[in-house]
């Protein structure tokens, strides 16, 4: 930009009195600055996702290496499939916000793959691929609310500003290390993320002294929460594929009304149900068979 003398030389040569053109600048170069929030936004908004979506994903040993090796191919299908990439590009940004970590006693967390925009379906495949580069090593303890409190503070890190905040948590057992589930399911819905569950209910895993037969009840009653939370279960590992693409598919295009739908009052009564479940086993068993805590 020409400073003060360039710009007296220039009004001097083309004839205007210094004195009149001088305030004329000043007003071009303050509507100039004005102008540059107008624009900023819009650069903003062409970055802006339709969901950013944590996948927490299980790796407590209660998992057979097996389980884990399925687990894994089943979500890089499913991120990977047809279906869901074009769940995406129905969006109203035609674009997520994906990010993937592995979870099992309150203090393990491994990320798998770490926030990547996904708009293409070159991106989905790059992000399967990234999901097979390793394997997965399970470790001691099923820490829930753990894997909820991380996932909270990675959405509070993604680097696209989004429409809404979900967290996906997969898992085979209840609660049994760190803080109560509830609590840390609560605190995340009041600050307006999703929670939505995947409860593997599968059999033959080397486990399953601490599998609950209603597992799904526990996650729908103890896990999940937020606008238009769900569960679904999975009963045999041969649904999983499929289970997580279901799942995807809904997440991305999960649509929740700005005022809520105006219902007739309705009663239904459930019989209590305790939350403490897993940490009740594992106190069980620890104390019949002596074990480390």
């Amino acid at each position: 930009m020409p400073d003060r003398k360039q710009a007296d030389a220039a009004f001097q040569i083309i004839g205007y009195p210094q004195r009149m053109l001088r305030p004329i600048l000043q007003r071009i170069m303050l509507c100039a600055v004005l102008l540059v929030p107008v624009f900023l936004p819009v650069a903003e908004a062409q970055e802006r996702v339709d969901v950013a979506l944590v996948l927490a994903v299980d790796v407590s040993r209660s998992m057979s290496p097996e389980e884990l090796r399925i687990q894994r191919r089943g979500y890089a299908a499913a991120i990977a499939s047809p279906e869901v990439v074009r769940a995406i590009e129905l969006g109203a940004h035609g674009r997520i916000a994906l990010m993937m970590f592995e979870w099992a006693n309150d203090n393990h967390v491994r990320v798998t793959v770490d926030w990547s925009m996904i708009e293409t379906q070159a991106d989905a495949t790059e992000f399967a691929d990234r999901i097979l580069r390793e394997e997965s090593y399970s470790q001691r303890r099923t820490s829930i609310s753990g894997a909820i409190v991380h996932a909270s503070e990675m959405l509070d890190e993604v680097p696209y500003p989004a429409d809404r905040h979900v967290i996906d948590i997969s898992g085979d057992g209840p609660n049994n290390h760190g803080s109560p589930v509830t609590l840390a399911r609560d605190i995340a819905v009041e600050s307006g993320i999703t929670i939505n569950g995947l409860p593997l209910m599968t059999t033959g895993g080397p486990g399953s002294q601490f599998n609950i037969p209603d597992l799904d009840v526990y996650y729908r009653r103890c896990v999940t929460g937020g606008p238009a939370s769900f569960v679904i279960p999975v009963t045999d590992w041969d649904q999983f594929p499929d289970a997580v693409r279901r799942k995807l598919i809904l997440e991305i295009g999960g649509f929740v009304p700005e005022k809520p739908l105006v219902q007739p009052v309705q009663f239904t009564f459930e019989e209590p149900y305790d939350c403490l479940v897993g940490e009740k086993i594992w106190r069980r068993l620890r104390e019949q068979f002596f074990w480390d805590p």
